[in-house]
């Protein structure tokens, strides 16, 4: 039964990242007829943004080393797809396919600053300057995605002044969208709207931002809900709830798309999702994958936990 909250958005964009965050994850190397198949079927469920790859060399991801020979499979769907660029020979790949969105992955923290760049937040930023404003010049949108912005597994609770500063140079390069990620699942609601309120009073507007959980300690709808609360629209999810995190054992993935989805429903906010189509889709991939979906609502609907063909 839908039974609408005040003061909520009318309508969320998912932002679909599983094709890309989820299937990079994965131990196993998924075939580009699989991964091709399925970003058209969740484009035929009615995801509008489906990240579908990234552009990195293959030795650092060896999961999205068939980029050049995917893209040009789903270029053609009638959806916005971006890719992960994370410097320019990334994004000369991406623009020589055609690519109109592109994202670059910053941190908040030095720790993993350094872990996963090599580099300190402030040369990462250098770094991607260029990548920016190149694309900017080439009238691609760019999304900045941000990671570490509640907790570090090195260096524990970030601050919300440091994350607020990484956001208003992300800006500053000329991100279109910033997306604020829960790396490790430590965000409760509270420390969301903080962060919202915050970076508000600093000038980062929040139409700008999207919101990215991770469900490691089962907060990850409360913690939309915070932010949908304080204005935000744009919702990072995926698809059967795959991926996970590299620096927590205990992170459960990724919010899986379908739990958003039912949630929304309830609420009233049209996604434009069909939400059956895309239940499918995900017992379809659990079985390419050889096991069920974590997603509680893919189980609830689907009414098993085996994953099979469809």
């Amino acid at each position: 039964m839908e039974v609408p909250v005040p003061g909520l958005p009318a309508r969320v964009r998912i932002h679909e990242v599983g094709a890309r965050d989820g299937l990079q994850n994965e131990k196993a190397v998924v075939p580009v007829e699989v991964k091709a198949e399925f970003v058209g079927r969740l484009a035929g469920a009615g995801l509008s943004t489906i990240e579908a790859t990234s552009f990195v060399h293959p030795k650092w991801v060896p999961q999205l080393a068939d980029a050049e020979e995917l893209y040009p499979r789903v270029a053609a769907l009638p959806v916005a797809l971006p890719v992960l660029v994370p410097n320019e020979r990334g994004l000369d790949r991406a623009l020589a396919l055609g690519a109109r969105r592109v994202a670059v992955f910053a941190s908040a923290t030095e720790s993993f600053a350094r872990a996963n760049l090599n580099r300190t937040v402030d040369e990462s930023l250098a770094m991607f300057a260029p990548v920016v404003a190149r694309a900017k010049a080439a009238g691609v949108h760019v999304r900045g995605y941000l990671s570490m912005c509640f907790g570090d597994p090195w260096e524990g609770a970030v601050p919300v002044a440091r994350v607020v500063r990484v956001c208003r140079a992300l800006k500053e390069l000329g991100c279109d969208e910033i997306s604020l990620g829960d790396t490790i699942g430590v965000a409760t609601p509270g420390h969301v709207t903080a962060l919202l309120d915050a970076l508000t009073a600093g000038g980062v507007p929040v139409d700008t931002l999207a919101v990215h959980f991770h469900d490691t300690y089962g907060q990850a709808l409360a913690n939309t809900l915070a932010a949908l609360q304080r204005g935000v629209s744009t919702v990072d999810a995926s698809a059967g709830g795959l991926g996970g995190c590299p620096y927590a054992k205990s992170a459960t993935g990724n919010l899986a798309t379908e739990d958003l989805v039912w949630m929304l429903r309830g609420l009233g906010i049209d996604t434009g999702v069909d939400l059956d189509r895309l239940v499918a889709t995900s017992v379809w991939m659990a079985a390419h994958l050889g096991r069920p979906s974590p997603s509680r609502t893919v189980r609830a609907l689907s009414h098993d936990d085996s994953p099979q063909e469809q």
